[in-house]
């Protein structure tokens, strides 16, 4: 893997940061069901980097931009198809991580 610049890495991960919250018609199960990863993954990341300066809901705060639960509120109910493709994904990312 090439390393990056700390400081690149950081604007490029602040450009994706603001580019989820624009994009809140992405939901996260079809982030899940694509690509393996959604904001709250995200910000599992970002709270496990922290070192403990930032627990789980305060990286979730900082990622979607407001609490989760409000975000939460505004997200269409997940369709069978969209659990399935989710449940596939996760599946994957496990095999690919010598997991399954």
């Amino acid at each position: 893997m090439t390393d990056i610049d700390d400081r690149i890495a950081a604007a490029a991960f602040r450009r994706l940061v603001a580019h989820l919250q624009m994009r809140d018609d992405a939901q996260n199960v079809d982030l899940m069901g694509l690509a393996g990863f959604c904001r709250n993954c995200l910000a599992d990341w970002v709270s496990e980097a922290s070192d403990g300066a930032l627990d789980r809901q305060a990286a979730r705060q900082a990622v979607y931009g407001m609490p989760y639960e409000d975000w939460k509120a505004r997200q269409p109910e997940a369709t069978a198809e969209q659990l399935a493709r989710m449940d596939a994904s996760l599946a994957l990312n496990a095999r690919l991580r010598g997991e399954g």
